[in-house]
């Protein structure tokens, strides 16, 4: 909560970078001296994409919406577009070595620079190699694996779609069954019941399959 003279107050979303990820990201020193971001629609854009990411409506990271802001804030203030380098076979391996770590531990919580730190590298640049080779960032792979683990749970076992949730990595009941949902297009329960029907159907019928 940010208090003015002016007004009441406002519920703002700040970001804090550390020097170290400033001196990567910005070789220039001025781009970084402007006294407000440019109210550009590009830099708008990222931050209503923060703004849905910290209130659980986004499958990208909050930390990774912090990259992407601060690498587009100099990019625009500076006129300078970062450098996009191709794709090496060394990326590829660190890319999928990082997914198969992912997948291993998505029970639990992951940051960018958990995952940045298997792959040996900083977390700017492991966003930019991690999603140039895959095609998501880290945190909706993240995402992507648990919701996978979570429709398994849901066909196959007979745990409470509360315990399924906390199992699978997500600390919150509520944003498990928005995502979900926002996924399948259905609740778990219905895909749940769904998916049981349909597999009744089919030990039933053997010629549909």
């Amino acid at each position: 909560m940010c208090t003015h003279d002016h007004v009441c107050g406002d519920e703002c979303l700040s970001f804090f970078f550390a020097p170290e990820l400033v001196d990567m990201i910005g070789d220039r020193a001025e781009a970084w001296q402007v006294g407000a971001a440019p109210p550009l629609a590009e830099l708008m854009v990222l931050g209503e994409l923060a703004q849905a990411a910290a209130d659980g409506q986004s499958d990208i990271g909050l930390d990774e919406v912090g990259h992407l802001l601060a690498s587009r804030l100099v990019e625009v203030v500076s006129g300078k577009r970062g450098k996009r380098t191709g794709v090496t076979a060394r990326d590829r391996r660190r890319a999928v070595e990082a997914a198969l770590w992912i997948d291993e531990n998505s029970h639990r919580e992951i940051e960018l620079e958990d995952a940045a730190r298997q792959a040996g590298v900083s977390p700017f640049h492991f966003l930019r190699l991690f999603s140039g080779v895959l095609g998501v960032t880290p945190h909706q792979y993240l995402v992507r694996t648990r919701l996978r683990r979570a429709a398994r749970y849901l066909t196959d076992d007979n745990k409470t779609v509360t315990d399924i949730a906390y199992d699978v990595g997500f600390n919150d009941l509520s944003n498990f069954v928005r995502t979900f949902h926002r996924a399948a297009g259905v609740s778990p329960l219905k895909f749940r019941k769904a998916s049981r029907g349909m597999r009744k159907n089919l030990q039933e019928h053997p010629g549909l399959n």
